[in-house]
């Protein structure tokens, strides 16, 4: 079956067009590893608490991640050439709600939380994810209030294990 077989017709979308309130309480309760998307452009830097990213592929080892559209400051993860995902652990709390924007903090008091290196691309990594993935930009695309980039797996840094820190029923859970 050919997926444009299977996309219904745009009347038939449009009378059941869903109430984004709905949607948004449905997927609430959808529960995602938290994680720190950082990228770099010269001098500045950049992350963003997200939690909509997947593997795509692992041949070659390609991951997407998904930002708000809307902010403009967004725009360095498509000028820098690469990002950085950074899982985070329970003990990542405090940087989870710093990066999300919740404590109104500027950048570079955000990242001075954290302990931070680099590897292949110069986006920033933190020193203690459970794992971070480096990775060279190959697309941008927005797709309706997102952004979403996929990127090609260049380096990875393993840290140690540890409770993965997850969002589920809009807060933050460890498992």
């Amino acid at each position: 079956m050919y997926v444009r077989d299977s996309v219904p017709e745009r009347d038939v979308l449009e009378k059941t067009r869903l109430d984004p309130i709905v949607y948004r309480d449905a997927m609430s309760r959808m529960s995602s590893h938290v994680q720190l998307i950082t990228a770099v452009d010269g001098a500045e830097r950049r992350g963003v608490t997200i939690t909509a990213s997947c593997s795509v592929s692992d041949d070659p080892p390609t991951v997407l991640a998904c930002l708000n559209a809307a902010n403009r400051r967004n725009d360095i993860f498509t000028r820098g050439g690469g990002f950085a995902l950074n899982l985070l652990g329970s003990r990542h709390l405090g940087l989870a709600h710093a990066f999300s924007g919740r404590d109104q903090l500027d950048m570079d008091r955000r990242f001075a939380l954290g302990r931070w290196t680099q590897l292949t691309t110069g986006a920033p990594i933190l020193t203690d994810a459970l794992v971070a993935l480096d990775c060279r930009l190959v697309e941008a695309r927005v797709m309706a209030t997102h952004l979403i980039l996929f990127g090609e797996v260049v380096d990875v840094q393993i840290g140690e294990r540890q409770q993965p820190l997850i969002y589920v029923d809009r807060g933050y859970r460890t498992l």
